[in-house]
């Protein structure tokens, strides 16, 4: 059982939206920056910030079959965790009984 800043993480099945299960990456605070103005490189007399509004940066997170204690299950990882390697994908299914004459 691990907690991340109130979240708890797979061990437990107290899973909050926009966490990555894995890595337990989430939203991080940010601002959008309005500025007018040329700026003096292009002759002007440079640019000035006009407003500055609040915004959040979320994770690129994916709903990914993947293999977790030995079992096939969804999981919401970010996209970095996969790249790492982090995720074991579940194998492909086959519909074809074992018997079965190709």
């Amino acid at each position: 059982m691990t907690a991340l800043s109130g979240y708890l993480l797979p061990s437990l099945e107290i899973i909050m939206a926009r966490i990555c299960e894995l890595t337990g990456k989430g939203p991080t605070k940010g601002s959008h920056i309005w500025r007018s103005g040329k700026a003096k490189k292009k002759g002007g007399i440079g640019t000035h910030v006009t407003a500055i509004t609040k915004r959040r940066f979320l994770p690129n997170l994916q709903r990914v079959k993947a293999v977790v204690n030995g079992e096939v299950r969804y999981i919401r990882v970010a996209t970095s965790a996969i790249k790492k390697g982090l995720v074991v994908k579940a194998p492909k299914r086959t519909w074809k009984k074992p018997g079965a004459k190709a």
